[in-house]
């Protein structure tokens, strides 16, 4: 049974600065909660249904942790979804990152204000799809550590490094060589443009796009076309979804090396 403290603990964590302060997060689901157990976090405490046990004997060893039983109230107690998934974990931020500039040679992902957790999380979760090396985030980017942002990635968060920076500074330490992309309505469109397996892809804030002190370091505007033609601006979608264009880019960089 799970005592009161342990549900305002748990509670607590869905706000950042308890986040910052305990250096931990909430992960829920069986998917993500496996991903994490067989990746690099450190797990601290898991909480499930006896069902959920049962069926996942393999994956929660003897020795590595013993989960808490817990019923499906208990865990509406706790979660941050709108229905309870059987499996909660408790799981440490990692104390340390690695150095942003050690991905210079592979194809990155920059991410300038991205402020939705869905989209973070979700790009995070293209990333590892189209093996993209790391995913960099400006410093105003929404918390990888958000529930909602854990809960996006589907486990993905458990194989893709993901760094917060000020982006203005990490571009401005590239070599002169390295090309920088980013999408704007004055770009080349995508489908006839150069592309390079190697570089820096920036995905701009949902309604503001990249924004003025990024935009400086970009070689290469580049430019999703739309298909509506025949209509009037106001009769087709003004611009994609931060997730969905990155989705388009990545997938364009990729099949240009198949």
């Amino acid at each position: 049974m799970l005592s009161g403290n342990q549900v305002k603990y748990i509670n607590a964590l869905k706000l950042k600065k308890n986040r910052e302060t305990q250096r931990q997060f909430i992960a829920e689901g069986s998917k993500l909660v496996i991903e994490l157990l067989n990746g690099p976090y450190h797990i601290n405490e898991i909480y499930a249904t006896p069902e959920w046990i049962g069926m996942n004997a393999a994956f929660v060893r003897p020795g590595k942790i013993i989960p808490q039983q817990v019923t499906e109230k208990e865990l509406s107690r706790i979660t941050a979804l709108n229905t309870p998934s059987p499996v909660l974990a408790i799981v440490s931020i990692p104390s340390a990152e690695a150095e942003p500039l050690s991905f210079n040679n592979n194809l990155i992902l920059a991410l300038d204000d991205i402020r939705d957790p869905g989209n973070l999380g979700t790009i995070i979760r293209i990333a590892d799809w189209y093996g993209i090396s790391a995913v960099i985030c400006s410093e105003t980017t929404v918390d990888l550590y958000n529930p909602k942002v854990v809960q996006a990635t589907m486990g993905s968060i458990a194989r893709i490094p993901v760094h917060y920076t000020n982006l203005a500074d990490f571009l401005s330490g590239l070599p002169a060589s390295h090309k920088v992309y980013g999408s704007f309505l004055e770009g080349e469109n995508i489908y006839t443009s150069v592309l390079s397996d190697k570089g820096v892809i920036i995905i701009g804030n949902e309604s503001k796009g990249i924004s003025q002190d990024v935009e400086k370091f970009v070689t290469d505007k580049i430019h999703i076309p739309s298909f509506a033609t025949g209509k009037k601006s106001e009769e087709h979608a003004e611009s994609l979804n931060a997730s969905v264009a990155a989705a388009i880019i990545c997938s364009e960089f990729r099949r240009r090396i198949i």
